[in-house]
């Protein structure tokens, strides 16, 4: 079986069986997904990491599936039920639904009324009467009459439940009703009566139907809450209205039941109509909603993960000193100060605002602050307040242009969250909750990655719907991407956090406790060979996370590149061949032809990394960092006119569009009809979270806080954004989707991002870290 398994899911992949084996044996060996990705492309054929966790998933779904199998064959054996027809259709079930369809029959259950007709041995009357249709109901029932059975009607309804569970169990049926269903059935939606008011924001669905294959993720996600909000009423459809329905009509002919005026037709056909509308409608209704369910939060997790992922690889600042600034109005502006390592060496906390509006002593105190400090940038928190803080810092660089600072406004969604876990309290144990936040905010635009990795991904707020997803699936979706992200960037062994570790490739959360407490006994890390050295951490832990950790300036140049150290000899060995240093030298190594080093370990894959390493050693995925320029005057909602040209940064993209900050304090919404000239599938095709870009502002609904925007710049005001997909307030509540517009236009290219703010840093010096 396990043939089949790698067979099924190499087809599936496109690649070859070999490859797929190679892969499982890697993986139940203990290897996780970056470290065969990135060092063992010669046994699995250079998979890539995104085919590999679709490997890794579709792994453990048969897996499970294979282990259901054989249950469901041991149950039915021990019944004595299972023929060689039977076994042959349950091991050639394909998923988990078909395979519950077949075991329906044979599944225990509590005693049903068919099960009691079957006592009262009213099984030959139904079979008699399905068989020869020319028996006459009432008649033919008199014959079955017991002290358990009083009437001909007590006679005829036992045998008409015996029938009916028949209809319903039959596997195959069953199956293709489903997919029938699937493809005609629709979705419809009323408001409950009184519920207007309260469940205004499900107003798009107070009178609402689609059919289930043109339903996207966010509105069933959508419905599904309004439901369970007791807002909305659902009604899954089988979209055949006609008498008899096309499924009654299939019923009836998958058992031979026909209509042609014999004595049992009637009471025949009624039990097919009866079998559809109250027992497989309703079984087929619940598969449907777990389809459905099931699709959305796929979509979700999806959404989710890659919005995750595009922050994650953010492009950071760098090793600077910076200002974190945690904004507020009554509780004051909270104040941190890191230095170029991140390790926090001043906090204070300001009123510049109402109540207090001490502006100038403000200023005063974060000039102090930066002067002191040498600080190069200010993180200003998106939060409350945000714009007035940001207003502050301007008037600060203003007034002490001598310090040369730069100001951004960064996402603070997790921050919080991040002061009261209890990592904060063992890593500033000391400070205050509420300066805790500003410490992250300050941080998180140093290194996004090496922040972010401290709150938990569902927390970020980059995800649709989140709380109504699966939670085990949401999370281990979201602790793949960090897993993938913090390995492709690499990590400082000697300045990495213990969760920041706990993500490489290898290391267990006690393994980085480990670690951070052995490099606090006994100084920095001079080589990766030294982690050894660390309790508990084995030949196999070494192995998977040594080419992850690096070491700058240590005692081995190779240590601070991704060459894994057990491809230390091939390097010295290119060396000896090129007769030159090799770490930096392009001229040599673009000289160098990767084949004539490969031998029975090292293939051509790993050889051609090495050499590209090699080149540029340790260099950063990520890309250069850069942000938007709010406009002046422009603080609220209120200050905003349709026509108006915008920069923004895009915080979230959903399977609808992209929302983008414009300095508001109200992300904004691009649909995914205003994101192109051209017809757009996937907004990620176009935009992703992080993005500078230049948008115009189409539509602003003050009352709900709606404002629709349009990177086509040439858009005239006015063009409305489909209410479907319009902000509901609140990430977490966008909902909407709207069908794309067909129509093919003439191309446009995108409008750039914010060029002349990227010169600006390039020229302060702020390139991106490398």
């Amino acid at each position: 079986m396990t043939t089949a398994i790698h067979q099924r899911i190499a087809d599936e992949l496109g690649v070859r069986d070999g490859q797929v084996s190679a892969a499982v044996e890697l993986l139940d060996g203990g290897s996780t997904v970056p470290f065969i990705a990135r060092y063992r492309k010669e046994a699995t054929g250079a998979l890539d990491d995104a085919q590999l966790r679709t490997l890794e998933e579709r792994l453990g779904y048969l897996r499970e599936l294979e282990e259901r199998r054989a249950a469901v064959l041991d149950s039915i054996r021990s019944q004595g039920k299972l023929d060689d027809a039977l076994e042959a259709s349950i091991l050639a079930a394909d998923s988990k639904a078909r395979l519950e369809d077949l075991y329906l029959p044979y599944k225990p259950k509590r005693r049903t009324k068919a099960q009691i007709a079957r006592e009262q041995g009213l099984e030959p009357l139904a079979d008699g009467l399905l068989n020869d249709p020319t028996l006459d109901p009432q008649q033919t029932a008199q014959a079955y009459l017991t002290e358990e059975v009083a009437d001909v009607a007590a006679a005829l309804q036992g045998a008409r439940a015996i029938l009916v569970e028949r209809f319903g169990e039959d596997g195959d049926l069953i199956g293709e009703l489903r997919e029938r269903m699937w493809a005609q059935g629709r979705v419809a939606s009323k408001v409950r009566e009184g519920k207007e008011e309260d469940g205004a924001k499900f107003s798009d669905y107070f009178d609402f139907s689609e059919p289930f294959t043109k339903l996207p993720s966010h509105r069933i996600l959508a419905l599904f809450r309004g439901e369970k909000e007791e807002v909305l009423d659902l009604q899954l459809e089988a979209g055949d209205d006609d008498e008899p329905t096309g499924y009654e009509v299939r019923i009836a002919s998958r058992f031979g039941v026909d209509d042609r005026g014999r004595p049992a037709d009637r009471w025949l056909t009624d039990t097919v109509r009866w079998a559809w509308r109250t027992r497989i409608l309703v079984h087929l209704g619940i598969d449907l909603r777990t389809r459905l369910r099931q699709f959305a939060e796929d979509e979700a997790v999806k959404v989710f993960a890659s919005n995750l992922r595009d922050l994650l690889l953010a492009a950071p600042a760098g090793t600077r000193a910076t200002m974190g600034l945690d904004p507020g109005f009554r509780t004051g502006v909270k104040v941190a100060v890191v230095d170029a390592t991140g390790k926090v060496v001043d906090t204070d906390v300001i009123h510049p605002h109402v109540p207090a509006n001490r502006w100038d002593e403000s200023i005063a105190k974060l000039a102090a602050l930066a002067r002191e400090h040498d600080v190069e940038l200010i993180a200003i928190g998106n939060g409350t307040a945000s714009r007035e803080t940001d207003k502050l810092a301007g008037d600060l660089l203003k007034r002490h242009a001598d310090l040369k600072l730069t100001k951004v406004v960064v996402s603070e969604a997790g921050a919080s969250v991040y002061s009261a876990s209890a990592f904060a309290s063992a890593e500033l144990p000391d400070m205050d909750v509420s300066l805790r936040g500003a410490v992250s905010i300050a941080r998180r635009l140093q290194d996004p990655l090496a922040e972010l990795v401290k709150i938990d991904p569902k927390s970020i707020g980059v995800g649709q719907y989140q709380h109504d997803l699966s939670e085990s699936k949401l999370s281990r979706s979201l602790d793949a991407v960090v897993e993938d992200c913090v390995n492709a960037v690499g990590v400082d062994l000697n300045t990495a956090s213990a969760p920041l570790l706990t993500r490489v490739s290898g290391i267990t959360a006690g393994l980085a406790e480990n670690i951070v407490q052995h490099r606090d006994q006994n100084g920095p890390f001079r080589s990766r060979t030294a982690l050894k050295n660390v309790p508990r951490l084995g030949p196999k832990a070494f192995e998977q996370c040594a080419g992850f950790l690096r070491i700058p300036n240590g005692e081995d140049p190779l240590d601070g590149s991704a060459v894994h150290p057990e491809a230390y000899p091939v390097v010295r060995r290119i060396q000896q061949h090129a007769k030159a240093e090799l770490i930096g030298n392009t001229t040599v190594l673009k000289s160098l032809r990767p084949q004539d080093f490969v031998d029975d370990k090292f293939g051509l894959p790993t050889i051609t990394d090495i050499l590209r390493e090699l080149e540029k050693p340790g260099r950063d995925p990520r890309p250069a960092f850069k942000t938007a320029t709010f406009a002046d005057g422009v603080e609220k909602i209120v200050d905003l006119k349709p026509g108006m040209v915008l920069e923004g940064v895009v915080t979230n993209v959903a399977a609808f569009g992209a929302f983008v900050d414009i300095g508001v304090h109200q992300d904004g919404l691009v649909h995914i009809s205003a994101l192109s000239d051209t017809y757009v599938k996937d907004p990620r095709d176009v935009v992703k979270s992080g993005d500078v870009v230049r948008v115009k502002v189409l539509e602003v609904d003050i009352p709900r806080k709606r404002i629709g925007l349009t990177l086509r710049l040439q858009d005239e005001p006015g063009r409305k954004t489909p209410q479907k997909d319009q902000q509901r307030g609140g990430r977490d509540q966008q909902r909407g989707g709207g069908r794309p517009r067909q129509q093919q236009q003439q191309r446009q290219e995108r409008p750039p991002a914010n060029g002349a703010m990227a010169e600006a840093l390039r020229r302060a010096g702020l390139g991106g870290a490398k």
